[in-house]
């Protein structure tokens, strides 16, 4: 299959000068192609999808797609799906600097990485992300950076600096006492931690992100352990709500989770040890679990050589195959699952190998495919816009030249990116 010689070199122009790509009015139909709609959880034959200033305005059969003067692509053998997203990433952070080569990168270095890291995503389908926690509000610049067009990458929900306590798996504890190495989200008390999210929202935070227990890959600190008292972390979620952002909560141990979601918090990432009871509070609560359970083979497998301290590999020994199985927990019961992955801690762009693990621990090839779809859109507010492919949304679509409802592991390897409409990638009609 040809794709149009015209449209090839728009794809061509758009890659090349994404902030005049932005700025396009061009219209294209897309034909022929097999399509999961999300929402209603099915496979739907034979259809045709048009799109004009970057968003869907026709989705159907094709025998009834619309006349004009369209740029047409020919989707034959392939199936489409809406733009993937990752609830849990850190594109400010590469995979191969972790424990003390992470003293080594500044604010400036880990924008750049950024760039470099979004791009990456975009290409692998991810057209949406949620970053949790960057210096120096990095990760806001890099988002207002794509949405000027200055750089391309997902659509990015940020959070600026997580919060923590001092000490804390959000702090900085690599350094001996003299160095006074304070990370700067970090806050003790009520007031205090109010104080940091009126600045996260201050320099344009859209979601906070809290540390509520101890982390595999921090110094010093315990997975169980509880980080925050109750009284401020309910202020951190008494003050986003106010402000209209959602929060998440870093969380391993079952005390941070059980007092978490006592505070209302939105979303759990990690989740590793909740209990049966909290799963069925998480549910009461319609509470998300971003529950990442891909990053642990490559941290067993490749983390000590990318500076991992074995302190940290030994954490990961005890809680890898224990979340896994509150995963299974999770889904089973009925709990609202988010795609989340920790993209930073291994590497960018392979944030599509936890489908097949959600798969294997219990969830259908669907229902993986919601989390990352309809499921995340939902938790990230952008629902009216992302998701799903509909009349009115955003044109973000992916497509694989395989049926991923039938192995799910295709996504692994996406032939077709667009996003707002503008193809970024295309291997399908060449």
């Amino acid at each position: 299959m040809k794709i149009l010689s015209a449209l090839s070199v728009c794809f061509a122009f758009f890659i090349s000068s994404p902030s005049l790509a932005q700025e396009t009015t061009s219209k294209t139909l897309l034909i022929n192609a097999d399509l999961i709609d999300v929402v209603k959880g099915k496979l739907v034959k034979n259809q045709a999808i048009a799109i004009e200033n970057g968003k869907i305005t026709f989705v159907g059969n094709a025998s009834k797609a619309p006349d004009g003067d369209w740029e047409t692509l020919d989707m034959a053998g392939a199936t489409l799906l809406p733009g993937l997203s990752d609830s849990h990433v850190h594109l400010t952070s590469n995979a191969s600097d972790h424990g003390y080569r992470r003293l080594t990168i500044s604010t400036p270095r880990a924008a750049i990485n950024g760039v470099a890291n979004a791009k990456k995503t975009l290409l692998a389908g991810f057209t949406s992300v949620r970053n949790l926690g960057a210096p120096g509000y990095a990760d806001i610049a890099l988002k207002d950076s794509i949405e000027d067009g200055i750089v391309i990458g997902p659509r990015i929900i940020a959070s600026g600096p997580s919060l923590g306590i001092t000490g804390g798996h959000c702090d900085s504890n690599l350094l001996p006492f003299e160095y006074q190495n304070k990370a700067e989200g970090v806050a003790d008390g009520p007031w205090a931690v109010r104080a940091k999210v009126r600045q996260n929202n201050k320099y344009g935070a859209e979601v906070i992100k809290f540390c509520g227990t101890g982390g595999v890959l921090s110094k010093g600190t315990k997975l169980g352990a509880q980080q925050f008292t109750f009284e401020e972390m309910a202020a951190i979620v008494d003050e986003a709500h106010l402000l209209g952002l959602k929060v998440a909560v870093h969380a391993h141990g079952s005390d941070g989770i059980a007092t978490a979601l006592k505070a209302g918090v939105d979303s759990v990432e990690h989740a590793s040890m909740i209990t049966d009871e909290d799963i069925q509070v998480a549910i009461e609560q319609g509470t998300y679990l971003s529950m990442d359970i891909y990053v642990s083979d490559f941290i067993l497998s490749e983390g000590e050589a990318a500076g991992i301290l074995e302190e940290s590999l030994e954490k990961e020994r005890k809680v890898g195959r224990l979340q896994r199985e509150r995963f299974q927990a999770a889904v089973k019961a009925g709990a609202k699952m988010a795609f989340g992955t920790d993209g930073g801690v291994y590497s960018h762009g392979l944030n599509a190998r936890q489908f097949a693990k959600m798969v294997e621990w219990g969830m259908t090839p669907m229902q993986a495919i919601q989390a990352s779809t309809i499921g995340n859109a939902t938790l990230f507010g952008t629902e009216t816009n992302t998701g799903s492919i509909e009349v009115g949304k955003f044109a973000d679509i992916v497509a694989v030249s395989a049926n991923p409802l039938t192995d799910v592991s295709e996504l692994e390897d996406i032939d077709f990116v667009m996003k707002d409409g503008v193809v970024y990638k295309n291997t399908i009609t060449q």
